[in-house]
């Protein structure tokens, strides 16, 4: 996934079981990562800082759902 596809005003739009879903596949992109870091596999490690911003994108929009509601 690219940034593009996470951005601001992408995220908004989806629904909140999107969203979740979206969250749950970027926490694996990050652990195949590590796991491939590990093995001495990973060829492009600038990809941590991509999947880690993507995923404080994704979270941040879910606290702000979160908030909105609860007021």
């Amino acid at each position: 996934m690219s940034k593009s596809d996470f951005a601001a005003k992408t995220l908004v739009e989806l629904a909140d079981n999107k969203l979740n879903e979206s969250l749950s596949l970027l926490k694996k992109e990050l652990f195949n990562l590590r796991f491939q870091a590990t093995l001495g596999e990973l060829t492009n490690t600038s990809r941590f800082a991509v999947v880690r911003k993507d995923i404080a994108r994704v979270k941040t929009e879910v606290t702000r759902r979160r908030n909105v509601g609860a007021k």
